[in-house]
Formats: C-alpha cells, sequence, structure tokens
C-alpha cells in the first residue's frame, strides 16, 4: 500500500479529542495499547527510552535531549506530537524523519493487526490516531534498533499510550491548565496525571514550578521511592540572560548555545542537560560535555519562536496554545515588538481553548489582528475569536483562508513584524506556505 493511503486511513480515524454531540467521549486504556503491542510483537521492550510528559516544553526538552544523545554517538529515536505538516515528523531516528516507504510498510502492518484484534475481540475499540502513530513509532525504533529512544507524552501520562514502556528516567517539564476536560480543572489534578508516567524506585527529573504541581509531585515521589533529580544546577547564571551562557557539566564548563529563543526555552534545556547527565552518570551511556553543547547547539524543533524572513517581511512562528505558552510568548516579544511597527498578529486556536484569556494575553501587543480558520474538528469559531478580540479592543480581521491571512499580514506588515500563533495547525500550515520545499528558512 502506497503512503498517500496510508494518510488517507489515517486522516479517518476519529481524533482522540473531539467529542461528537450525543456520542460518548473515547476512553483511554493502556491495556488496549498493550494488546495492540503484544500481537506486533511487543517492539517497545526492544529498546531502553526516556520519557517525558508536561503541559509546555516537553516537546523542547525531548528535542534537545535527543540532539544530545545522538551526539554521543548514540543510535537515538525520537518520536514526538503533534506535527506541523507531515505524519512523519513525528517519527525520526538520527535526525531524520521516518521515510514516506517506511512509514507506509509499518502504519499497515499496525492496521492488520489491529483489525484481527477487532475481528478476534480482543480490542473493544479501533486503535486512535495517536495509538496507531506510537504503534508504528515503537515498531521502526526496534527495527532500527536504536541505542535509546526519547519519547514525548502525547496527552496527561497515567493512560497515554507511550506509558507503556518502563523508562529509564521520567521527565516532567511545567506543568499548566490545559485539557481540562480530560486530565482536570485544578494544578494540582494534571499534575497527578503527569505523574502517571513515574516508576517505582525510578528516577524523576524536573524542576520547581507551581506550588500546587510541585507538591503533588513530591508526594507521589515519595510513595514510589521515587529519586528526585533537579534540574537547578543548570540553569542559566541570571533569569536575563538573552545569549550564549555557561553551566558545568561533570566538572568540565561548556557553552550553551541553543537555537531555541525565549527565556522559557532555559528551562527545557535544563531539563534535556540534567537528563542526559544522569543517563552519562548512572546508567552508561556515553554522554560527554562536548556532546551536551553540541547536541544543544545543533538542536532543531520549528514553529517555537521561530524567526523567518519571507515575503519581505520577518516572521515569527510560535505554537503558543494555551495561557502558560501565551504569556511566555509574551514575554519572548518583550523589547522586539516595541521596535517594530506595523505589528501584526495572524491567530487561530481550537475552540476548547480559554480564547477570551489567550486574547488578553496577546492581541493588546499588536496593532492588527487577522484570524484565521484552522483545519481541525476542533477549529474555533471566526465568531467566537471576533468578539474576544474586540473585547480587547484590538482591530481585527476575520480571513477566509491561511493563505489569505498571510497575505493581509503582507499588507498590513509593511517594514513591521508578523508574528504567527494560537494554534500548531496554524503555524504548520502557515510555515509550508512561508517556507520553501523542506521548510528551510532561505
Amino acid at each position: 500500500m502506497s503512503y498517500s493511503s496510508a494518510i488517507d486511513h489515517l486522516s479517518a480515524l476519529a481524533p482522540e479529542l473531539a467529542s461528537q454531540p450525543g456520542q460518548p467521549r473515547r476512553k483511554f486504556s493502556l491495556d488496549e495499547v498493550r494488546t495492540l503491542l503484544a500481537a506486533l510483537g511487543e517492539p517497545h521492550r526492544r529498546f531502553p527510552s526516556v520519557l517525558i510528559a508536561g503541559t509546555n516544553g516537553k516537546g523542547s526538552t525531548a528535542a534537545t535531549l535527543a540532539s544530545i544523545l545522538s551526539s554521543s554517538g548514540l543510535s537515538t529515536g525520537l518520536y514526538t506530537s503533534p506535527h506541523l505538516a507531515r505524519p512523519n515528523e513525528r517519527i525520526r531516528v538520527e535526525r531524520a524523519e521516518i521515510s514516506d516507504d517506511d512509514f507506509a510498510r509499518l502504519y499497515f502492518r499496525v492496521d492488520d493487526a489491529a483489525r484481527r484484534l477487532l475481528l478476534s475481540g480482543e480490542l473493544p475499540q479501533s486503535p486512535s490516531y495517536f495509538e496507531m502513530l506510537t504503534a508504528q513509532a515503537f515498531l521502526y525504533f526496534a527495527e532500527r534498533q536504536v541505542d535509546i529512544a526519547v519519547l514525548e507524552v502525547g496527552m496527561g501520562g497515567r493512560l497515554d499510550a507511550t506509558n507503556v514502556v518502563e523508562p529509564l528516567l521520567s521527565v516532567i517539564t511545567d506543568i499548566s491548565l490545559d485539557h481540562t476536560e480530560w486530565l482536570g480543572s485544578t494544578i494540582s489534578a494534571i499534575a497527578r496525571e503527569k505523574a502517571g508516567i513515574l516508576r517505582p524506585s525510578g528516577v524523576m527529573v524536573t524542576l520547581p514550578q507551581h506550588p500546587e504541581a510541585s507538591q503533588v509531585l513530591g508526594e507521589i515521589a515519595t510513595e514510589l521511592n521515587v529519586r528526585g533529580v533537579s534540574a537547578v544546577p543548570y540553569m542559566p547564571p541570571s533569569l536575563g540572560v538573552a545569549g550564549p551562557y555557561d553551566i558545568e557539566v561533570f566538572g568540565t564548563s561548556i557553552q550553551v548555545d541553543s537555537p531555541l529563543a525565549g527565556a522559557h526555552q532555559h528551562r527545557n534545556i535544563a531539563l534535556a542537560v540534567t537528563a542526559a547527565a544522569e543517563l552519562g552518570a548512572h546508567l552508561g551511556f556515553p554522554v560527554t560535555p562536548h556532546a551536551i553543547a553540541t547536541g544543544i547547539h545543533l538542536t532543531r524543533w520549528p514553529g517555537r519562536f521561530e524567526r523567518v524572513t519571507s515575503l519581505g517581511i520577518e516572521w515569527i512562528l510560535d505554537v503558543a496554545h494555551n495561557p502558560a505558552g501565551a504569556w511566555a510568548l509574551r514575554s519572548s516579544l518583550r523589547g522586539i515588538l516595541e521596535l517594530r511597527q506595523p505589528r501584526t498578529l495572524v491567530f487561530s486556536c481550537l475552540r476548547d481553548k480559554p480564547i477570551a484569556e489567550l486574547a488578553q494575553i496577546l492581541f493588546p501587543l499588536f496593532d492588527e489582528v487577522i484570524l484565521a480558520p484552522i483545519r481541525s474538528s476542533r477549529a474555533a469559531a471566526a465568531a467566537d475569536m471576533l468578539s474576544a478580540a474586540q473585547s480587547t479592543g484590538t482591530r481585527s480581521t476575520v480571513a477566509t483562508s491561511v493563505a489569505e491571512a498571510l497575505d493581509l499580514a503582507i499588507k498590513r506588515t509593511d517594514g513591521g513584524i508578523a508574528v504567527v500563533s494560537g494554534s500548531v495547525y496554524l503555524v504548520g500550515e502557515a510555515r509550508t506556505l512561508l517556507l520553501p520545499p523542506g521548510g528551510a528558512q532561505p
């Protein structure tokens, strides 16, 4: 079967978080994922892994850690979500995406196994989009005989499909309110779900954060006899550091020079360095100070405060899709927008996000907001986004497509700066339109 057929099959699967009126919400169970993986030969047991959960920053942390491990000479798998343009982005070995041929071959292998299990009654429902891709990733990493895989949790942690592995380390990034319908309406409840990736007598890498989150993580770690490792020693010497800075690893001073912009990335980088140092110091992986510095510098994670010049203006692409992400973006924009005019925001989000709150955080920074539709069954209605924009007093325009939104931004932003944010779907489509094939900055 062809790659295009695989993508068509995958796209036809019901999105995990989309709920239809009158239809029960999808229920998740690790037993179902284990049943599917058992039919595939349990590929998740054939490589060691690091599991990373959190609300914000887990993708950046995963990408940085995987880059460090690759720079250490290790064959490294990286599994992340969501993707910007193509599902292949989610599954990587040695920084390279899975090929179209391998994607199609493994997709239909998983699909065939799932169909047999459904017919036999061993599975009560078809695997979800994310479960299918997770099984594919595990098969690919097992086939490639990776030395280690870095796995980003999709949502939550306790019931996430990635949580069937037995991780060497569990990394927990910053926790805030998001996916409250699924994970709980408080920081404590969400932290408890994230802490589901901890293992008895295991290792947890984290940083001090929201007091409620830190308390829950500490309590569960104590219950499970988990050894907590703080990433504080690898934070920059001061919070105001804007460029490269020095840290000490294994008694050697190295320079942290990451292409990931924004002060919030300091925390993600510190978590990645701590995880790498743990793997090197206690688990026998050949991680060196030089490999850590090199890996940080070579990290690539598009769409996270990514600055590109295209079609005659400067763009900043950032997938901030919840209040914590929006505040981080606002902080990173401080000083940049003050020096540039006009300032335009191209924005869209999903309907289950706090649209009014996102608008209050971001919209007043700009001269105009252009609202764009996105290709998702969970997309927010234009009327709701327009109402949120009007409540901030910011001039706003509704576009009929992402392409039209970018065209309008170009016309309104001559000599200024344009920011695209609010949704991964939006940033992914905009990035494809703004950059040449392959996604490289010209």
